[in-house]
């Protein structure tokens, strides 16, 4: 049992613990976010970090972009092992073994390993691995929840060593930002036709959004990020547009206006993300607390288009789905510009 005079973190941490050993958080249930930790225990972001770090660390819960930190499932059980030959000696001394014939890159792939417990050195510790700690945190609570502190938190080192790598928060979002736009690229030859182009493109970009929805709140039309990763979408965009004959102010204002399309809708991922930890409710329980509103403001007879849309719906509702509106924009966008360059 956990000494109730022992660290903040370990005393949160086993309550939690506790919650999940008797049922109480299942296995995809959420647990707090570490904003929701510090308020109601009364103690540092970093903090409420170390106490998720701890659960992760024994496998009890994990980061899911979009959804926070949820309980885990169950570690299924192990399969026996077959008897391992002993490791033969190489040249060097070093032992070898075998490798799954599937894993061709394997031997180039390097080690995963978990945060470095506190304490310890930062040995292995690099800007990569700063930059892809920053990321996992920002994905899983949020561009707000992201701090000096709590990233060293997370990689179990001293606040100090972080600024070892990075010079400070805005430098890190900015590397945070170029490595997560470079995720996804263009292999092979671009796609036929300037309209598969720019759909390629489109597409790519909220996948990206779609994978860290807290890039949708740092990249703005009137001040761009100088980031290679992100202009490396621009350019996709931008050759297909070329490609129409289109004056350069045109090329620029569409360009503008397919980011804007992609970027207008992912910001609402972030939102819901900030809301429901601020909230501790899910979209689905916010919706019916509002029903009573909603309904008293269709009964009043001054928004009979509204009143007619929510009857239609009945008891089913409306299912809002973010992917199937920016496929309905990008299709819309892009027939207006069919027409656009068609026009004699």
């Amino acid at each position: 049992m956990t000494d109730p005079t022992g660290p903040p973190y370990l005393r949160i941490a086993a309550e939690i613990r506790r919650s999940i050993a008797d049922g109480r958080l299942r296995p995809g249930d959420r647990v707090p976010s570490t904003r929701q930790i510090a308020r109601e225990h009364g103690v540092a972001l970093a903090t409420a970090t170390k106490v998720l770090n701890r659960l992760r660390d024994e496998g009890l819960v994990h980061a899911r972009p979009r959804a926070g930190t949820i309980v885990a499932a169950p570690a299924a059980p192990a399969a026996p092992a077959a008897p391992a030959a002993p490791p033969a000696l190489g040249s060097t001394g070093e032992t070898t073994g075998t490798r799954d014939p599937g894993d061709h890159a394997g031997r180039d792939r390097p080690r995963r390993r978990g945060p470095r417990p506190s304490g310890q050195p930062d040995g292995e510790l690099s800007r990569d691995r700063v930059v892809r700690a920053s990321i996992e945190l920002a994905d899983a609570e949020g561009l707000d929840a992201l701090s000096m502190r709590g990233v060293a938190a997370r990689l179990g080192v001293a606040t100090m060593t972080i600024y070892r790598y990075v010079a400070g928060k805005e430098e890190l979002v900015l590397l945070m930002a170029d490595a997560a736009f470079g995720e996804l690229g263009y292999p092979g030859e671009p796609r036929a036709g300037w309209r598969a182009q720019i759909e390629r493109a489109a597409r790519t970009l909220w996948a990206v959004h779609r994978r860290h929805p807290w890039l949708a709140q740092l990249n703005s039309l009137f001040r761009p990020l100088p980031l290679s990763n992100l202009l490396a979408h621009g350019e996709q965009l931008l050759a297909a547009l070329e490609s129409l004959g289109l004056d350069e102010t045109t090329r620029m204002d569409l360009q503008a206006v397919i980011y804007s399309h992609v970027q207008g809708l992912a910001v609402h991922l972030e939102r819901e993300v900030l809301a429901e930890a601020a909230t501790g409710l899910s979209e689905e329980q916010w919706m019916e607390s509002q029903g009573p509103a909603l309904g008293s403001i269709a009964a009043t007879g001054a928004y009979p288009a509204f009143s007619r849309l929510m009857a239609a719906f009945g008891r089913d509702g409306y299912d809002l789905d973010l992917d199937r509106l920016f496929e309905l924009g990008l299709r819309t966008l892009l027939d207006g510009l069919t027409v656009l360059v068609e026009e004699p």
